[in-house]
């Protein structure tokens, strides 16, 4: 899930050494990314790194939804599994029409989704 990607929580390893080597590469330009911000804003000087990329995660988690549902074709779906385990899809162009970001299972860990 990218907001496990983000904030570097992701618990896929990878299946072969190839996926292991991109995996590493992307969290290796994260940590870059987050580290420029820990220099340029002075409030985030003494903090670490994941605790930035939480704050970073929780502040733009509805616009990367944004970003990557209307970047989907008009009639993509984005499937739906409800606590009842009913299953629905969102028919909704940008996947935000009942204006809610689909993103509330960021912080159930991994392994209970």
């Amino acid at each position: 899930d990218i907001g496990d990607i983000v904030r570097g929580k992701d618990l896929y390893l990878g299946k072969n050494e190839s996926e292991k080597r991109t995996k590493e590469k992307l969290q290796e330009n994260l940590e870059k990314i987050f580290n420029k911000f820990k220099a340029k804003y002075e409030d985030l000087k003494t903090l670490p790194i994941d605790d930035i990329r939480e704050y970073w995660w929780a502040l733009n988690r509805e616009d990367v939804w944004k970003a990557l549902t209307c970047s989907a074709p008009y009639n993509a779906h984005y499937f739906i599994k409800s606590s009842a385990n009913k299953q629905s899809f969102s028919s909704e162009y940008c996947g935000h029409g009942d204006n809610e970001v689909l993103t509330n299972l960021d912080y159930v860990p991994q392994f209970l989704r």
